[in-house]
């Protein structure tokens, strides 16, 4: 495990057992977004199976060391990296991080990553689970990350894909773009990374994303609203669509970590400091 206090120069341990930083800038996300998701996340088709695709390419292109979760909300990915003996550290601008002690995260960074103050080449791997898209630029966050990395360390990463895509739901969740593969390959080359292996996923939301948020969007039928309501669209309440969105999304998996799907809703990605 990473003795923190040897990598880090902007951290206090508090009374309660965190690690944070002296100061923690803003960031763009919805301040009620991690009691929202921590309500749905265990039940959510959508978290479940984003789960169950990275734990499924890490282990295929697996860390040489502990996996810094970089903007890891309620600890939801960290919590299943752990429990499938990957060492993991979460780190954590929001309130997620009280919800995440309670799934039993042994090291948490209450900090962004530019105020933690990580000495050079000391990560070993790094995880951006959907957060890239809330940086405003974000090859100067990439290029800022690249140099805290070990040579050769791995990144992991899932991103929205497809600009067609945008809706007001991109805009409420703090969203400043979706990517396309080649899009952020390229802006990870231009980071100092080389990419390994960039997939589509969620093939099976393509089409609902587009038909029941973008087109809506882009005709003024959808409006902007409070990020509670899209509590229904993560969980849908009903089990047998529950049921029916998990088994579409399960026949992607087999793939995952060997072959490339060409579309999806989303993109995951990994790849090495050069």
């Amino acid at each position: 495990m990473i003795e923190i206090e040897k990598i880090a120069s902007n951290l206090v341990k508090t009374p309660d057992g965190f690690w944070t930083a002296r100061n923690i800038s803003a960031v763009s996300y919805p301040v009620e977004g991690n009691a929202l998701c921590y309500e749905v996340e265990e039940t959510s088709f959508w978290f479940r199976h984003r789960n169950t695709s990275i734990l499924q390419v890490v282990r295929a292109f697996p860390p040489a060391g502990a996996v810094v979760d970089i903007g890891g909300g309620n600890g939801f990915v960290s919590a299943a990296l752990l429990k499938a003996g990957f060492d993991v550290v979460l780190v954590e601008p929001g309130e997620g991080v009280y919800n995440a002690r309670q799934r039993g995260l042994p090291v948490i960074i209450h900090s962004t990553l530019q105020d933690v103050g990580f000495h050079p080449e000391t990560l070993p791997a790094a995880g951006l689970f959907d957060v890239l898209e809330h940086i405003e630029n974000d090859l100067d966050f990439l290029q800022a990350l690249a140099p805290l990395m070990k040579p050769e360390g791995r990144l992991y990463l899932t991103v929205p894909a497809f600009s067609w895509l945008w809706s007001v739901v991109d805009e409420d969740s703090g969203h400043y773009r979706r990517y396309s593969l080649p899009s952020l390959e390229l802006l990870l080359e231009q980071a100092g990374f080389a990419v390994v292996y960039a997939t589509y996923f969620f093939r099976s939301m393509l089409l609902p994303i587009l038909m029941l948020r973008a087109l809506p969007s882009r005709l003024g039928l959808r409006k902007n609203q409070p990020i509670e309501k899209l509590r229904g669209e993560l969980t849908r309440s009903s089990r047998w669509m529950n049921t029916l969105l998990a088994a579409l999304l399960s026949l992607e998996l087999p793939a995952l970590g060997r072959r490339c799907h060409r579309w999806g809703a989303s993109c995951l990605l990994v790849a090495q400091r050069r």
